[in-house]
């Protein structure tokens, strides 16, 4: 095939080649191809609850390429008829220029060289008025993360506008991991306590890879397979799960398919495609079944790991001091220092050079996920992400949004998603507690780290397993049968570590009291306990599986 045809033409002469009848993996935004996979099934429950009724902000995180905008667009299909929506796409902007680019796109006019002030009064103007006509105003930024600090706290100042139920501007924040680090500082404490919801979209896994591909060959019109088994796992190993860079390769290896007339796709043409896309030349794998291996080995290795966390979990103090790499960490506090920034390697000590090397070898999520599945005493499985593997065995994943007290509050062994020094993410698996230290696992070391440490890398992001309980009412409101009000008492009671009253209503005290769980937990204060917050109270109320601190521990 000639190498100097445009793509364009090569894309066009390829189709008929592969009986489709569009370009299926253009990285152009096109709602046919919309594919939801189960995070991004997820991400879009968690927005669509956080925006409700009562408004506020909601948060949409991610790194380039995950699918930020695939939610972002399928939330705004979700939105009422009567919701008057504005974007903006360029966030880099005075306060200024953000209100006069909000008024812009909701039509509302305004002389020349206006002022602060004037532009805040047109806006609280026009919004009292869509609410007095029944719609609502939601405003959705892309790229949020370069968003100035007062700019986010000029947002904050414009949905101080409320009714006794409702903020009249709902606030959608879209952008890359940054900005969480961004909400983080101190000046914007205020606004972060506002976020109802928040969600942070991880990459495909290859099961997903998989259903991604053939969803969009289907779409363009080929409802057979085209990309073999190898294919899809060299997309996965090239691609790291990125949908962005899976329509870029699987677009070059389709081209070098129709140039070679061969079908299926095989994985020597994904790792071409993965030469020319990222310019590079990319060695070919001793062979193609490593993968299988690789997850064969990872459940081995995180099993054992599993092993040696019992052992160590159920030392004495004293026997926690055995100069073993494990009690040598915990002992030596130093090693939880931020070693990543250190200039002369050479000066470190035996303990920190533990910690560096572990946090280089904990990049990849799945290693986190295989270890909490240790924990638990079950394995990954091959093909499934962690979610669906834990399933199979009785278990449900559940992500929250919070930070060291959250995690502590829970108890529940938790995936973590960390930062080190250059703002580069990693992963571990805090599999046990004692007192302000934690035992984290990164890829196959366990070490103590004390509560500064964790503090300084912690994303604020985490993830745990537990086990749903048989019984779980749909939503216990003041008009839910007497029963039900009963447990909702019973339950508060008991995280509060009281005795329960005897109720016959859901009276002021019950609703204060779910009112203020709510709030403690991130939840909407709507003194109803629907799904959400059943979950949250189900969490504590759960005696199945390992804890953080086992009862009867120091705290």
């Amino acid at each position: 095939m000639n190498r100097y045809l445009s793509l364009g033409t090569q894309v066009g002469m390829y189709k008929a080649f592969y009986g489709l009848n569009d370009n299926p993996f253009s990285i152009a935004p096109n709602p046919h191809y919309l594919f939801l996979s189960d995070r991004h099934r997820e991400a879009l429950a968690h927005l669509t609850y956080g925006l409700g009724e009562t408004g506020g902000f909601v948060l949409l995180t991610g790194e380039v390429g995950t699918g930020k905008t695939t939610v972002s667009r399928s939330l705004l299909n979700q939105l009422p008829e009567n919701t008057d929506t504005a974007f903006i796409l360029n966030p880099s902007l005075t306060e200024l220029e953000l209100l006069a680019t909000l008024c812009d796109e909701l039509d509302i006019h305004y002389g020349e060289s206006p002022t602060l002030k004037q532009l805040t009064d047109q806006l609280s103007q026009f919004l009292l008025a869509n609410h007095n006509k029944g719609r609502n105003t939601v405003l959705i930024i892309d790229e949020a993360q370069h968003l100035r600090a007062e700019v986010l706290e000029q947002l904050r100042l414009l949905t101080n506008l409320e009714t006794d139920t409702k903020k009249l501007l709902q606030v959608i924040l879209i952008g890359q991991p940054e900005l969480q680090q961004l909400l983080k500082r101190q000046e914007l404490r205020q606004l972060a306590q506002r976020i109802t919801a928040r969600y942070h979209l991880l990459p495909l896994t290859e099961a997903e890879i998989a259903l991604y591909v053939q969803h969009r060959l289907q779409v363009a019109g080929r409802h057979e397979p085209l990309f073999h088994r190898g294919a899809i796992k060299a997309l996965h190993k090239y691609s790291g799960g990125i949908p962005r860079l899976i329509n870029l390769l699987c677009e070059r290896a389709l081209m070098a398919g129709y140039a070679q007339s061969k079908v299926p796709i095989d994985a020597n043409m994904v790792r071409t495609a993965a030469a020319e896309v990222f310019g590079e030349e990319i060695k070919p794998s001793s062979n193609l079944w490593w993968p299988s291996i690789a997850v064969v080995a990872a459940s081995v290795t995180f099993v054992g790991a599993w092993y040696l966390f019992n052992q160590t979990s159920v030392l004495t103090p004293q026997e926690q001091e055995s100069p073993s790499v494990i009690q040598q960490a915990r002992a030596e506090p130093q090693m939880a220092q931020p070693i990543e920034a250190q200039k002369q390697p050479e000066t470190l000590s035996s303990s920190q050079q533990v910690l560096r090397n572990a946090i280089a070898q904990s990049r990849n999520i799945d290693s986190a996920y295989a270890a909490i599945l240790g924990v638990w005493g079950k394995v990954p499985y091959v093909g499934m992400t962690v979610c669906q593997s834990a399933q199979q065995q009785g278990l449900d994943c559940f992500q929250q949004q919070g930070n060291w007290n959250s995690l502590v509050r829970l108890n529940y062994p938790a995936v973590v998603y960390l930062q080190d020094e250059n703002q580069q993410a990693f992963y571990g698996t805090v599999v046990s507690r004692q007192g302000d230290q934690l035992l984290m696992q990164l890829s196959e070391q366990q070490l103590w780290v004390d509560r500064e440490w964790f503090n300084r890398h912690f994303a604020g992001t985490f993830e745990l397993l537990w086990q749903t309980p048989d019984y779980q009412p749909k939503e216990i409101g003041r008009s839910a049968p007497v029963s039900q009000i009963q447990w909702l008492e019973n339950a508060l009671a008991h995280i509060q570590k009281k005795s329960p009253r005897l109720v016959s209503s859901f009276d002021d005290q019950l609703e204060q009291e779910l009112k203020s769980f709510q709030r403690q937990h991130g939840l909407r204060a709507d003194a109803i306990a629907g799904h959400q917050t059943l979950v949250q109270l189900n969490l504590y109320l759960s005696d199945q599986g390992p804890r953080l601190l086992e009862s009867g521990g120091r705290s």
